[in-house]
């Protein structure tokens, strides 16, 4: 179904146009009334109603030459043959407006091939008129004018100078209407770029939040598991020996109490992360890394855990987001270690500082594992070594127990 309002606008012109067609109206009376003076064509004096009646043809049409380019050309085309034929006494008008309308064709048509066509059944029209015109002129039987004595007389010379004006005034407006239209179509691509990459920008700014999101679970999830689950061992040694050893007990209730400001302290710190403006330093963004898994490992060992931590290597210095999901990564490996490894499990946490690459390796005895299916904990633990440019290793041992091994390359050494 066609759009009226589109059908509407095609017979609604410029106000651009209209003005142009205005003064060019005027200027054609007034070249027409001065041309009568001057004696063009022999006529001393003009009717008022023909030069009217020509310049009204000749420029009205132009004030839709952008609404309807090709039936424009044609009419401007017939006016100016008209308005020659009846030896108008106008030059000057008359060859601008059928320039204006020639490479209007060429400048706003989107139908290339009828653009062609229309300008090439203008140019023959034109051309065989001048043919004409100068086959008759030259065989008129007169002595007035120009000489035409000899091969390449004045008169000869007069005719190639008009043939070659027309071939540069139709090749010119040719030329440069199929410039303007060019360059209109590169206008138009660069702002449908520009709205695509607008919309790439806003899907990229949606991903961004919905890859931010998934951080913020994978947060959320390492600090509440780890400490929920130091809640459930503290629980159930409570519950055992409440009876039996109510001081064991009471303890027991203080490090859960401890446990769940912690979880408080570290979920705090993790929404003031997440108001942090985004100008502000990003290193900054948490106050966990390599520094902390001595209290990490402590607290794995105060909850039922026995945990070593052992350092190998120079410590060096390491980037902030590495040092977060590494501490991050222990943290979860620990947790799985406690939650799955049985009562008597153990844990080894170490930290080498190799010449090219940073390891933090967690080692659990205990039960083997039961399923080889990934979980949340892990999905999270692999996505934070590819967010840290490393990789990362998740078997279990042939002995019982978990191996979790996390290689990050170190930059000096990358860049080397």
């Amino acid at each position: 179904m066609s759009d009226p309002t589109r059908a509407t606008s095609r017979w609604v012109p410029t106000r651009g146009d209209v003005w142009l067609a205005a003064a060019l109206f005027v200027t054609a009376v007034l070249s027409t009334a001065l041309g009568a003076v001057a004696g063009i064509y022999n006529s001393t004096e003009i009717d008022l109603r023909v030069a009217l009646l020509y310049a009204l043809c000749l420029t009205a049409p132009l004030a839709w030459r952008r609404r309807l380019p090709c039936t424009v050309a044609v009419a401007v085309s017939v006016a100016f043959f008209a308005g020659m034929m009846a030896r108008v006494p106008e030059l000057y008008v008359g060859n601008v407006a059928l320039f204006i309308a020639f490479y209007t064709v060429g400048a706003w048509v989107d139908n290339r091939r009828r653009a062609f066509l229309v300008r090439v059944a203008i140019i023959a029209g034109m051309f065989t008129w001048l043919l004409i015109s100068m086959f008759i002129d030259a065989t008129a039987p007169t002595d007035e004018g120009l000489s035409r004595a000899g091969l390449f007389s004045p008169y000869v010379a007069f005719m190639l100078i008009q043939f070659l004006v027309n071939v540069a005034f139709f090749g010119g407006a040719y030329y440069f209407g199929n410039r303007t239209f060019e360059s209109r179509r590169q206008r138009e691509i660069l702002a449908e770029r520009s709205v695509e990459l607008e919309r790439e920008r806003e899907t990229t700014a949606a991903q961004a939040v919905a890859l931010d999101r998934v951080r913020i679970a994978r947060e959320l999830h390492d600090v509440v598991a780890h400490h929920v689950s130091a809640m459930g061992v503290q629980a159930g040694a409570a519950r055992t020996v409440w009876d039996t050893d109510p001081d064991a007990a009471r303890r027991a209730l203080v490090d859960i109490e401890q446990a769940a400001r912690d979880a408080l302290v570290e979920l705090r710190q993790l929404l003031e992360t997440l108001r942090t403006p985004v100008d502000d330093d990003p290193s900054d963004a948490s106050t966990v890394g390599l520094e902390g898994l001595p209290a990490l490992v402590a607290h794995a060992s105060e909850n039922g855990l026995p945990t070593t931590l052992t350092i190998i290597g120079e410590p060096g210095p390491v980037a902030p987001t590495v040092q977060v999901n590494a501490f991050r990564i222990a943290q979860e490996a620990l947790t799985n270690a406690r939650r799955h490894g049985g009562p008597d499990a153990e844990a080894d946490v170490r930290v080498r500082y190799l010449p090219d690459a940073v390891e933090v390796e967690i080692v659990n005895s205990g039960r083997p594992a039961l399923t080889s299916q990934s979980g949340l904990g892990l999905l999270g633990m692999r996505e934070r070594a590819v967010a840290s440019g490393g990789s990362i290793e998740i078997s279990p041992r042939r002995e019982g127990g978990f191996r979790v091994r996390l290689t990050v390359p170190r930059p000096e050494a990358v860049s080397a």
